[in-house]
């Protein structure tokens, strides 16, 4: 008797390589699995390349330096500051009014919201963190960029740097939700932020 023949679901670990052979000389790009836009069935997948030339965040994920807590953390940081600034006249009294001009667009409830998360990450990160993760997030500098920024061009300054930044992505983690430091509930535990070790005296 013939086995009847089973149909295998077509919605368990179907990904679609969709990658461009034809990239520039000088591209960084990173393979990325994304939902398929165009699928047929929820859960298909396809292999994209993501570029990370101008993006510190992506290159560190890519070549794990960074967990995905901490990577989720920066990108959440990286939206509310694009949502908070869309629409800066909305949000400048200082601009003084001109008849003729656009009339200036309310804040949406989402760039309100976007800005209070901003608010609250800037007091825990506190100045110097919040510099840090400004320039790296938001101007898309590298490490040494940071340093030579500051003065400080030896790479004991940039190994620093290096380990503050990632103790920064450990607090937004922290306040996007991404991870906790409640050990019991088996999800990602963070250390106590501030010990990411004395900085390099001066002439280091």
């Amino acid at each position: 008797m013939a086995r009847a023949k089973r149909n295998k679901s077509h919605r368990l670990s179907r990904v679609h390589d969709r990658r461009s052979p034809d990239l520039p000389h000088n591209a960084e790009v990173a393979l990325v699995e994304v939902d398929d836009p165009l699928a047929l069935d929820p859960g298909e997948k396809i292999v994209t390349l993501r570029s990370i030339r101008n993006d510190p965040l992506g290159k560190l994920h890519s070549h794990r330096q960074i967990d995905e807590a901490q990577y989720q953390g920066g990108r959440a940081f990286q939206n509310d500051w694009e949502r908070a600034e869309r629409g800066p006249q909305a949000i400048d009294p200082s601009r003084p009014y001109v008849d003729g001009a656009q009339t200036r667009e309310p804040v949406t409830e989402g760039q309100r919201k976007a800005v209070l998360r901003l608010n609250r990450a800037e007091r825990e990160l506190g100045a110097d963190g919040s510099a840090l993760v400004h320039d790296v997030l938001i101007k898309g500098m590298t490490m040494e960029q940071v340093g030579h920024r500051r003065g400080l061009k030896t790479q004991r300054w940039t190994d620093y740097f290096s380990r503050r930044f990632r103790e920064c992505l450990d607090r937004l983690a922290l306040i996007y939700g991404f991870a906790t430091e409640r050990k019991e509930l088996g999800v990602h535990s963070r250390r106590p932020f501030g010990h990411a070790g004395d900085p390099p005296k001066a002439g280091c």
